[in-house]
């Protein structure tokens, strides 16, 4: 279905209109500099892509871990150069950090819903990044640690700016931000970090994520990118800003040909898939 390729991350089509991503990097998916670079690319080329992708998956190839995180070697390097006067250096670390965040923030400019389905270690970096997915599923054998406070740093490349978004918790957001402690994915569904705890590893979390994405798939493409981007306006602005702004996107979007086609099948009960036109028809 896909042309697109990949180093560390394992791409492949496991149903029609839905892409599968893996990340592949032994021995436990930590992030080397190539590794997030190429994470963020693959999504930023989702954006544009040709095929009718319509749903993805965010997985691990790995049998007993997620991501431990961001490399260490690759975080001793950061900012790194010969400049020796603070001030210089601290703008090649801001500007390291930064390209860093809009790698991990890819999922969320990509137009299509992205699905994490994590297993077993979920540390630092892996925090970050399922933090910026559309929706989160977790195998009960999934242990997660927002670890970065315990490497003398404050967590930068996403989580302490979404995990208030996601959650209304904030006395136990705080608690795990503050002490790195180890959490269960138990305690990361009342969290709010995620909304499923699918019972095992790593298979039937992919599985059960595999299962919403085809769900997805089967809707208006148009419907359901315009969902996601209106969500998104409505996190980062008022209710009547983006009643507004939902107004202007329908007027447009409302005149799709997928509106009649639901509505007529919906009239009819019928139980047949619709088949609704690429996002991006080739012209």
């Amino acid at each position: 279905m896909t042309s697109l390729k990949s180093k560390y991350i394992k791409i492949s089509s496991p149903a029609p209109h839905v892409l599968l991503l893996e990340l592949n990097r032994q021995p436990v998916n930590a992030f080397s500099t190539e590794f997030w670079k190429e994470y963020g690319c693959t999504f930023d080329a989702l954006s544009k892509h040709p095929d009718d992708i319509r749903a993805v998956v965010l997985s691990s190839a790995l049998p007993t871990v997620f991501t431990a995180g961001i490399d260490f070697q690759g975080l001793m390097k950061l900012g790194s150069s010969d400049a020796t006067d603070p001030a210089r250096r601290a703008f090649l670390i801001r500007d390291d950090i930064l390209d860093i965040q809009h790698a991990v923030a890819a999922p969320e400019r990509c137009p299509i819903p992205v699905i994490a389905a994590v297993h077993g270690i979920v540390v630092g970096l892996g925090i970050d990044i399922i933090s910026v997915c559309d929706v989160r599923y977790a195998a009960s054998d999934a242990k997660f640690s927002i670890k970065e406070v315990g490497m003398g740093l404050a967590a930068d490349a996403g989580t302490l700016a979404y995990l208030l978004k996601i959650t209304g918790n904030h006395s136990l957001a705080r608690e795990l931000a503050y002490t790195a402690r180890t959490f269960s994915s138990d305690e990361a569904e009342k969290l709010g970090l995620v909304s499923r705890v699918v019972q095992g590893g790593r298979d039937v979390v992919v599985a059960a994520a595999l299962q919403l994405a085809k769900d997805i798939a089967s809707k208006s493409p148009v419907a359901v990118t315009g969902t996601k981007h209106l969500l998104l306006h409505a996190r980062d602005h008022s209710v009547a800003e983006n009643l507004q702004y939902t107004a202007t996107w329908n007027s447009v979007a409302l005149q799709a040909t997928d509106l009649q086609q639901s509505v007529k099948a919906g009239m009819a009960k019928s139980k047949e898939p619709l088949k609704f036109l690429s996002l991006r028809p080739k012209l």
